[in-house]
């Protein structure tokens, strides 16, 4: 079974291919920072500002524990693949870090 992890942004509208859609919106968003506010969720400043809150760390372990605890139940369905995408309003920060912890583990 492939997990697929994706991100994007509400405003340009909800994947249609996701199984799964993860909204993180409420997460303090590094938008508003203005030395963060032209970064992405790849960049190591974006990634320090997020990976310090522990809403984001909850949210984030969250999801994992959703996916290890129905993850079996779907390969016994013979899924090939699973989607999962993760939201945010600009699909820039909040939503590319969060993916991209989730893929890492």
């Amino acid at each position: 079974l492939v997990l697929i992890f994706e991100s994007f942004g509400f405003k340009h509208g909800i994947p249609k291919d996701a199984d799964y859609v993860f909204d993180a919106r409420f997460l303090p968003n590094p938008h508003w920072e203005p030395e963060l506010k032209n970064l992405t969720g790849l960049d190591p400043q974006v990634e320090a500002f997020l990976g310090s809150q522990a809403i984001v760390t909850k949210f984030i372990w969250q999801i994992q524990n959703l996916i290890s605890t129905w993850l079996p139940h779907l390969e016994r369905n013979n899924r090939s693949y699973v989607t999962i995408a993760i939201g945010c309003t600009g699909g820039q920060h909040r939503s590319v870090f969060v993916a991209e912890s989730l893929a890492k583990t």
